[in-house]
This record gives C-alpha cells, structure tokens and sequence, in this order.
C-alpha cells in the first residue's frame, strides 16, 4: 500500500504564517552521561537535566515589509502539514530571538536567518 508523507510544511508565528524555505528544530533533552571510577571502566549512568529548544529558520523578504524579527519575545512557532489533513501540528511556545541575519544569493534570492530559542514544545 502506498503511504503518504509529510512534505512541505506551513509555519506560523503567532497566527500569522511566513513564507519560510529552511525550518531546523535541535531539541536538547540536558541528560548528561554521569562518569565514576569503577572495575569496569565504564560510565554507569546519567543525570535528567534541563530540556532546551533551538530553532533555526530561514525566510524570504517580502517587498511590502518585513517582522521585526530581533525584537520577537514570547511568540507562538507553529508548523503543519501543508495539505492540512494528517500529519500533526508542532507548536514552541515563548519563543525569542537570539540571532537575526541577511543572505543574499546569486540565485536573486534575498533571505533572513533566524536563530531562536523555544521553551516548550506541544504535539497537537
């Protein structure tokens, strides 16, 4: 049987969606690997830490005006499915800036990087 994929995705920023070429999400689960001194030579365990998010995205410039993207605190990070049937929505909730940057290309492509940093995630 063949089997549907999620494709493309839409990304939204606090309702409103961006035109968006590059989404990458790192999620940090802050375990640590716990080293001892042992017969075995080996670690023996871990320790839970704090989870962290990063979000790395690039997105076109529109003519008629750009976000204030170094300014965003405590936004809402949606993405879905573009075909808006299966798949399931990921929100990162209280998001912020941490780096904002231009690219421009050869391929006439004008584009801003943007670095931020989530503090939950929530699968609907």
């Amino acid at each position: 049987m063949l089997e549907e994929y999620v494709g493309a995705i839409v990304l939204e920023v606090d309702g409103r969606e961006i035109e968006v070429t590059d989404l990458d999400v790192q999620i940090n689960t802050g375990r640590k690997l716990v080293k001892t001194m042992n017969k075995t030579g080996r670690a023996k365990g871990y320790t839970s830490g704090i989870a962290t998010y990063d979000l790395s995205l690039s997105v076109v410039i529109p003519l008629d005006g750009d976000l204030d993207w170094g300014s965003l605190v405590g936004v809402k990070i949606t993405q879905y499915p573009v075909n808006g049937k299966g798949g399931r929505r990921t929100s990162y909730l209280d998001c912020f800036t941490t780096e904002v940057g231009a690219k421009y290309t050869v391929d006439n492509e004008a584009k801003r990087d943007i670095k931020m940093a989530a503090l939950r995630e929530v699968i609907e």
